[in-house]
């Protein structure tokens, strides 16, 4: 893969940008590589260049990827209050629930039922046993709900992140978590989660919840502070976020022996052992 500089903005010209209309909705979507689809969600605020690069990743070792655009500036790099107009936009429309007092709360953000669609729809063009997922941050519950869909065979968890308000809550109505683990114990699958130990934003009551409500099918891997990257970091994560948090994006440190690289490595093997 071609080094890149990821304070620079990312021309994504090594992905196919297609407008795909799903349940009645139009997103772009970001697509490249072949073999069995893996749909990589961004994180807040944004596809930045350190999102574009974990997708190439994936990519490269042998998969499709599609990167839906969900919100923000495609490539850009997250620039501080640009990136807090762009989450407080988000925190307030209709297809995201990122707050636990909002009306619905106890339910899945809207979108999912187009990312479901998604699924099937990377699936078909694909082919190969299943599809996987991956949210981060904002989208980092999806990835769960995603498995209603039966195409998907292969969730990952990054630093799930909603609802803001409830550190223990999980973005999910209770009859489908319900359905999501049996489906997880009928199949034999799991889902893998990531976290930092000190995140503000996902914090230990989430992933004591998730383990409480799905047993020993939720994978936890919760790594230290200090692996986390703290140079060169984009101004929307170093004035806003203000913590480790990003585990296998901007805070990911891309050198032999870290463990964040060492999660990016398992999340790849999980995709390789369930899609291929």
């Amino acid at each position: 893969m071609t080094h890149r500089n990821m304070n620079e903005h990312d021309a994504l010209e090594d992905f196919e940008a297609r407008e795909i209309s799903l349940d009645g909705a139009s997103k772009v979507v970001h697509v490249a590589g072949t073999g069995p689809a893996v749909i990589v969600m961004t994180e807040m605020p944004g596809i930045s260049p350190q999102v574009a690069r974990f997708s190439r990743w994936v990519r490269d070792a042998g998969f499709t990827v599609y990167m839906p655009s969900l919100f923000g500036r495609d490539g850009a790099v997250p620039a501080a209050a640009e990136g807090m107009a762009i989450m407080q936009k988000a925190c307030v429309s209709a297809e995201f629930r990122a707050f636990a007092n909002k009306k619905g709360a106890n339910k899945a953000s809207p979108v999912t039922l187009w990312l479901r669609a998604l699924a099937r729809l990377a699936h078909a063009e694909c082919g190969g046993p299943g599809v996987g997922a991956i949210g981060m941050c904002f989208t980092g519950n999806f990835a769960l709900t995603m498995m209603l869909e039966p195409a998907l065979l292969a969730p990952v968890l990054c630093q799930p992140s909603l609802p803001f308000d409830d550190p223990a809550g999980l973005e999910i109505a209770p009859e489908e978590l319900a359905a999501v683990r049996s489906r997880l114990e009928r199949d034999d699958l799991t889902a893998l989660a990531y976290r930092f130990d000190g995140d503000h934003y996902c914090k230990a009551e989430r992933f004591a919840a998730y383990a409480e409500a799905l047993g020993d099918r939720f994978v936890a891997r919760i790594l230290p502070d200090s692996a986390a990257n703290r140079t060169n970091l984009p101004p929307f994560f170093e004035q806003v976020v203000a913590s480790p948090h990003s585990v296998v994006t901007t805070h990911l440190i891309d050198e032999a022996g870290q463990p964040t690289l060492a999660a990016r490595d398992e999340i790849l093997s999980f995709f390789r052992m369930r899609l291929q």
